[in-house]
């Protein structure tokens, strides 16, 4: 028998939920996610993000904030490389796809770089299993984090010649030439991922619905949420693949794409555009928890 709640959400992490400036979750959000989640809306995150970030920033204070018995959060993490559920006994299994992990010796090299380089701007994130990853450390200021990263990408794409693995830099990116590579950089504004190219937020979509499925849940709609263009990857394969889709963009300064689906802002809600990251994505979970309240 399915169920069939009114609407899903698939979110990204970093920018819609954690504070790209702290790393840390409003009190507020964790609220509003478990109120959201017990009202039978499915929760799913599609992050970049580890496990290990999920279960300390989000996972552990909903545990704090007293989780009820019976929901269960899904999160897919490293874009798709890894995923994992929880509940109100803690985290189960985290599954990985080691066929789309970068070369060890990769890593190696590119945590050594970043020691010897790189360490005043940034860090190696040491709780990845397949990507590599460098973000900037908190008490840099983002202009000079930005500045350096530039350096760090063309660096890291030199390692990976001198391993002889195809890559490409996602924002330098062609179509069609994911074809010819196997890894990409993909700088953020505040890290940069070296990742398989099979990785990505449609492969996080596909595996939310994998695992919906599993329990018989089909949603009427979805929202997606993110705070770049690489998020609109969730509404893309969602609505490719014939799902009611609504994407949130919690940071649209980069520009809002034309798409066939729903596009909402900050402006949506009647707030300023310059209402961006968790604040816009703590909106956003307010008007859908009112929406449930309103429903009842």
């Amino acid at each position: 028998m399915n169920v069939t709640p009114a609407f899903a959400l698939l979110l990204d992490v970093d920018g819609p939920i954690a504070s790209p400036q702290t790393r840390d979750v409003k009190p507020e959000i964790i609220e509003l996610l478990t109120e959201l989640g017990n009202a039978g809306i499915p929760i799913i995150f599609n992050t970049g993000r580890s496990d290990a970030f999920i279960r300390e920033q989000v996972m552990e204070p909903m545990l704090a904030a007293g989780m009820p018995e019976g929901l269960t959060v899904h999160a897919i993490c490293e874009k798709g490389a890894t995923w994992f559920s929880f509940s109100a006994q803690g985290a189960g299994v985290v599954h990985v796809d080691h066929e789309l992990a970068v070369p060890t010796a990769y890593a190696d090299d590119i945590r050594t770089l970043v020691a010897e380089r790189y360490a005043e701007h940034m860090f190696f994130d040491e709780t990845k299993r397949a990507m590599v990853s460098v973000e900037q450390l908190i008490e840099v200021a983002n202009a000079d984090y930005l500045e350096e990263q530039q350096r760090f990408d063309l660096d890291a794409m030199g390692v990976m010649a001198r391993h002889d693995l195809g890559v490409v830099r996602l924002d330098h990116h062609v179509p069609g030439s994911d074809d010819t590579v196997d890894y990409r950089v993909d700088p953020t504004i505040i890290s940069t991922d070296i990742e398989s190219v099979r990785l990505g937020k449609d492969l996080g979509a596909s595996r939310a619905c994998e695992l919906l499925s599993r329990d018989g849940i089909v949603p009427v709609a979805w929202y997606t949420v993110g705070d770049s263009r690489t998020d609109y990857a969730m509404a893309d394969w969602l609505h490719h693949n014939d799902h009611v889709v609504s994407h949130v963009d919690v940071r649209p300064a980069d520009g809002v794409p034309q798409k066939p689906y729903e596009v909402l802002t900050a402006s949506y809600l009647g707030l300023d555009e310059d209402v961006i990251h968790d604040d816009a994505g703590l909106a956003f979970l307010r008007r859908w928890r009112d929406s449930i309240a309103l429903a009842d």
